[in-house]
């Protein structure tokens, strides 16, 4: 399919990446559907005309449609973004897929992997419909800076070299960058696992822990994210690319960070379960933690940081005893 004959998208999604989405085609001249989930939302988006829960100060423009209604999501579209949060992805997917058609390209935007079966979400979309072209786009992209138009280079991965181009020259902006790759199970696990990292990033941040503290974390999970990845089939050198080191730092630094800001909530002594109820969006490195162990597990894969991670989540463990518990871990080589 080539990118000049797309005239009509449609964004399975409300939140921010979805909006952000939508404007970034509509800004491109094409027809965007965007289905929400919930009914008063797609409502408000539709009569205010901007989404103000999740990415508020820009306007719909008229070439965006919003509905609740999955009969009428679909119609012409000849690219399907979704941009549902992992851990509600089969859901969704299982209500909208008999709406769907068979043969056209589906872009996943989300970031995490499914607790219950430990899923990505390509494969969570791949389960639900017949095979389609599927593809993942990923990388240092936090919305509210894009669509501030503030420079963001990203990855679109898929087997689907085609579609990959594709999707790379209708998303690529003067100010946002797309390059392509062909591992999708990379840059999907390093969009993921990065969660993890920036939660305990956010920990430091939370209890002062400082900027070589922080530093090495990083580091040091890099080297975890890369360790599973290989060990699942992915390639090396995605981690050191767009979707792994480049997606990592930004979500470890970024104040606006959904990850980063919840480590650093919980590092100043704010219950889980108080983090989660305090944000309107969803933290998905806090479920995909669990995921993450269960997968280390699975493929025999230390990684300490990650354990520390959930030991703070979800076992009462105080940051400065997960950090203590890794810096006497045993010695060894780097």
């Amino acid at each position: 399919m080539a990118h000049s004959q797309i005239q009509n998208t449609t964004i399975v999604g409300d939140g921010a990446m979805g909006t952000l989405c939508a404007l970034m085609l509509a800004e491109r001249g094409v027809s965007v559907t965007m289905w929400s989930a919930f009914p008063d939302h797609a409502a408000q988006l539709e009569r205010d005309r901007e989404n103000r829960q999740f990415l508020p100060g820009y306007r719909l423009p008229d070439s965006i449609r919003v509905t609740h209604e999955p009969a009428r999501t679909f119609g012409d579209a000849e690219l399907i973004v979704s941009a549902v949060p992992c851990q509600y992805m089969r859901s969704v997917w299982e209500r909208l897929a008999p709406h769907a058609p068979h043969d056209v390209p589906v872009v996943s935007v989300a970031k995490g992997i499914e607790v219950d079966r430990l899923r990505l979400p390509t494969q969570i979309i791949t389960d639900c419909t017949r095979p389609v072209p599927v593809a993942c786009l990923s990388g240092p992209s936090i919305a509210p800076e894009v669509a501030e138009r503030k420079p963001a280079t990203v990855v679109v991965a898929s087997h689907d070299q085609e579609v990959a181009r594709m999707i790379q020259t209708i998303f690529s902006r003067p100010y946002f960058r797309v390059y392509t790759s062909t591992d999708p199970i990379g840059v999907e696990l390093a969009g993921a696992m990065k969660n993890v990292i920036a939660l305990a990033a956010g920990i430091c941040d939370g209890i002062d822990a400082g900027c070589n503290a922080k530093a090495s974390l990083v580091t040091r999970g890099l080297v975890e994210i890369t360790r599973l990845g290989v060990a699942m089939g992915a390639k090396p050198e995605t981690f050191a690319g767009l979707a792994g080191v480049g997606d990592l730092i930004t979500t470890c630094i970024s104040k606006v960070s959904r990850n980063r800001t919840a480590g650093e909530k919980i590092g100043r002594g704010m219950p889980t379960e108080e983090v989660i109820a305090s944000t309107p969006s969803v933290v998905e490195g806090i479920p995909t933690t669990r995921s993450v162990l269960a997968l280390a597990e699975r493929f025999g894969v230390e990684m300490p940081i990650a354990s520390g991670v959930a030991g703070v989540l979800f076992e009462g463990l105080s940051p400065s005893e997960a950090i203590h518990a890794l810096m006497t871990r045993r010695l060894g080589a780097e």
